[in-house]
């Protein structure tokens, strides 16, 4: 699934924008609602509501932009999977035409993230373990809500709906186990914390360039598993409505992606 993915990276390299995009939005949502609410602590370094205020805000934005920028990777992923010539610019429009229907998901997500949030902290170890089973349970459910949502042109409640049932009858519990991206991802992010950790030994100037080199490394490997999980999630999502194969998935066999139940 990885090399599937790369291939089609590979050969539209413009998909990579996308998330570099929403990388920089997300800096400068960061100092328009976090530089304030650093201001609006009270002196005993306790946030205040005007804090809490600024930090619900920066929440919700940034799941915007994040989200507006996936829709964006994935409009024009679906182009490339079907042999088309995708875009950065095709791709912020077709964002920009469905920013009031991704809205409503932002603000679901963004909400059901900070309730989950909260739990961890009020209930400790145990609300860890709690959150964490629900986290992911509502992650697999609503994995394929956003390509619907750019892809069929429906609303939250409806693309909600419509992942869960993609996700009940077609793949199931065997989804964790197709997490080729995730982990090849990790593996290629070892050698910065590798650069790391021999410039924390070394020290001196020997420091300032691996760890220069470690932030850049780290950086690109983010950037490209971003891109590649757009498009395999956009591949997934047309095999699991469809039932079709994107050319680029052909040797991939997305069969056992998507295991039926027994």
């Amino acid at each position: 699934m990885f090399k599937a993915s790369w291939r089609v990276l590979r050969s539209r390299k413009e998909l990579a924008v996308f998330p570099v995009l929403s990388g920089v939005a997300g800096l400068v949502v960061a100092a328009i609602f976090l530089t304030p609410a650093l201001f609006t602590i009270d002196p005993n370094g306790r946030p205040t509501f005007g804090s809490w205020a600024l930090f619900a805000g920066f929440y919700l934005v940034s799941t915007y932009m994040a989200i507006f920028f996936n829709t964006a990777l994935i409009s024009q992923a679906n182009i490339a999977l079907n042999g088309g010539d995708p875009s950065v610019a095709g791709g912020l429009r077709v964002a920009g035409s469905n920013w009031a229907r991704i809205l409503p998901w932002a603000l679901l997500s963004a909400t059901v993230s900070m309730i989950l949030r909260a739990i961890e902290e009020r209930l400790g170890f145990l609300g860890r373990i709690i959150t964490g089973m629900i986290g992911m349970a509502w992650t697999l459910v609503t994995y394929l809500v956003l390509p619907v949502l750019v892809l069929e042109r429906v609303g939250t409640k409806d693309a909600v709906k419509r992942s869960a049932t993609l996700f009940r009858n077609t793949w199931g519990e065997n989804v964790l186990g197709n997490a080729g991206i995730g982990v090849a991802g990790f593996l290629l992010f070892l050698p910065a914390v590798a650069l790391a950790a021999l410039g924390a030994v070394a020290g001196g100037a020997t420091l300032l360039v691996c760890f220069g080199i470690a932030v850049v490394w780290g950086l690109l490997v983010g950037i490209t598993v971003a891109a590649l999980s757009g498009i395999y999630q956009t591949a997934l999502y047309r095999y699991a409505a469809e039932g079709t194969t994107p050319q680029a998935f052909a040797e991939a066999d997305l069969g056992h992606a998507f295991p039926q139940r027994r």
